[in-house]
Parts: structure tokens; C-alpha cells; sequence
């Protein structure tokens, strides 16, 4: 699974763990992926979105439509 989110384009962010005795090592703060299928009344099929739950969030409140039309303009393929 890709680790970025298609409409608002979330990536991994990178930072340290920090341990008790103060060591540091390197740690990745991953964000929180699903894979959510819709459906897309206009085109009659189904999409298949690897989408944040920020994202999927912004979906319920905008429409499918709506973000598939985002998705496209970011230069994605959907």
C-alpha cells in the first residue's frame, strides 16, 4: 500500500524516539491509511482511495465527486 493519502497527500513525517537514558534513535510517525472504496454515480463505477481518516472525513462532508475532481487536479490517477 502506498504510504501517502491521495487527496491531501499525507506522508510519513520522521523524528527520534528518545529513551529513558536519553539515547536517541530514529523513529517513523506514520499517518493513519485506509483503503476505502466509493461509489461514482457520474462514471457508474467504483474507486478504490487510499485515504487518510482525516481524509476519509473531508469525503463524508464534500462528496465523492467533489474529491475524485481534487484527486484529479493534483495530477493523480484515479
Amino acid at each position: 500500500m502506498a504510504t501517502y493519502c491521495q487527496l491531501t497527500g499525507a506522508k510519513p513525517g520522521f523524528g527520534n524516539s528518545i529513551s529513558h537514558s536519553h539515547r536517541r534513535t530514529s523513529r517513523r510517525f506514520d499517518p493513519n491509511l485506509q483503503r476505502k472504496r466509493y461509489w461514482l454515480p457520474g462514471e457508474g463505477r467504483h474507486v478504490r482511495l487510499t485515504l487518510s481518516v482525516r481524509a476519509i472525513r473531508t469525503v463524508d462532508a464534500i462528496g465523492v465527486t467533489a474529491a475524485v475532481a481534487r484527486i484529479r487536479a493534483r495530477g493523480e490517477k484515479v
